[in-house]
């Protein structure tokens, strides 16, 4: 097959040809923004699920629906090590900026660069990192307290209010929220609070790992109350089989049943690794139809490729205890596993392990799916793990 013609995606974040089994989330999604732009109450919401089952692809896609619609999108990913107002504030500066050329919503948005210049400035002596052009000099006593909650309150109503006058709406898309530290993640849920109890048209979407959830309920009670949080996860069967089949038939070629059904097997319908099976058996057929033996034969090459990508890249980032943590999760199963089980793999006491775990978990490899469990957040890493780790040395 014309490797030029291949149709499918595998990589961090790319779209892929076919957006399967996602449309009734990207529905629901679109009513609470186009009620959040009326100024009708409407959830936030919080996308989570494992890696690569395709919530920044998704996050993606309803940011430009949103676009489309004429709404006004903010697009953040919340790195490690980078503080929240750090990240917000260059955005939420574009944001107004964009606003204050409407002439309905001009002195809301400047008044709102005002606050955003009064905000960075106050900030920056407990957030060193951040860096943000000021266009208008600060107003004292607006968002200028240097309390991170009050101020990106007082901000967020800035926000709010250039977006009424301008009779649109400001969403934030926040991907890899999990790693925002609490007492900056309760100051978002509080400013959001405050929005919605205003009436204003801000709205968050936010993506994360699944112990997002807990992590928001832990800075701040009332957040299950405040968001959605649609699960992400493996595409149903019929969804997986049209992200495999479509795209084939969009270059004019088939494949047959048995050998979707393969790829469907070996996959989990996980969506990242739908494409990276789809684009090896795309290169490894001769011809169409795309037969099962195109997929036995793609399957080394899709293995080799998650190795040194996907599942390696992650892998790296572990000290040599934790890859033995993670090694003995792997001897047991793709989990969850109880903590205890875990030690007792290579006979380590419980809690001479729990700083390792912790420090797993704040590195987003595994979460705890229930007190005292422990599973990963990468689908099929238990098996990469006995590819890079074999044999019995690691339990030494």
């Amino acid at each position: 097959m014309d490797p030029i013609r291949n149709p499918f995606a595998p990589g961090a974040g790319t779209p892929p040809p076919e957006l399967a089994g996602r449309d009734e989330l990207r529905e629901s999604l679109r009513v609470s923004l186009e009620r959040t732009r009326l100024g009708r109450p409407a959830k936030s919401a919080m996308l989570v699920g494992l890696r690569g089952v395709g919530k920044t692809v998704l996050l993606d896609r309803i940011r430009q629906d949103a676009e489309a619609s004429g709404i006004h999108t903010v697009r953040i990913e919340a790195p490690e090590g980078r503080s929240l107002p750090a990240i917000l504030a260059p955005q939420l500066r574009q944001a107004l900026l964009r606003l204050s050329r409407l002439e309905t919503a001009k002195n809301h948005a400047v008044r709102g660069l005002r606050a955003l210049a009064g905000f960075a400035s106050k900030l920056k002596v407990t957030y060193q990192d951040i860096e943000v052009g000021y266009d208008f000099d600060p107003e004292p006593g607006l968002a200028d307290n240097g309390d991170l909650e009050h101020d990106l309150q007082a901000l967020f109503e800035q926000v709010g209010l250039a977006a009424k006058a301008a009779g649109t709406a400001v969403a934030l898309f926040i991907d890899e929220l999990q790693y925002v530290e609490e007492e900056q993640l309760a100051a978002l849920i509080t400013a959001m609070h405050r929005t919605e109890q205003r009436q204003l048209p801000v709205i968050l979407v936010g993506a994360g790992l699944p112990q997002l959830r807990g992590q928001m309920g832990n800075a701040k009670s009332y957040a299950e109350r405040l968001f959605e949080f649609p699960e992400i996860g493996p595409l149903p069967d019929e969804a997986a089989r049209q992200a495999i089949g479509r795209p084939i038939e969009n270059e004019g070629a088939t494949i047959d049943g048995d050998a979707v059904e393969r790829i469907l097997a070996l996959t989990e319908g996980y969506a990242y690794f739908l494409q990276e099976w789809g684009s090896h058996t795309w290169l490894a057929a001769s011809a169409s139809p795309i037969r099962r033996r195109d997929v036995a034969e793609a399957s080394t090459q899709a293995i080799a490729a998650l190795d040194e990508s996907f599942f390696r890249v992650r892998f790296d980032r572990c000290t040599p205890k934790e890859k033995r943590y993670l090694r003995a999760m792997a001897e047991l199963g793709a989990g969850p596993h109880r903590s205890g089980d875990i030690a007792a793999c290579y006979g380590a006491k419980v809690s001479s392990l729990a700083p390792t775990r912790s420090a797993l978990i704040t590195k987003g490899m595994v979460w705890s799916p229930n007190h005292g469990d422990t599973a990963f957040t990468v689908p099929m890493f238990d098996e990469f793990m006995k590819r890079i780790m074999p044999g019995e040395d690691w339990r030494e």
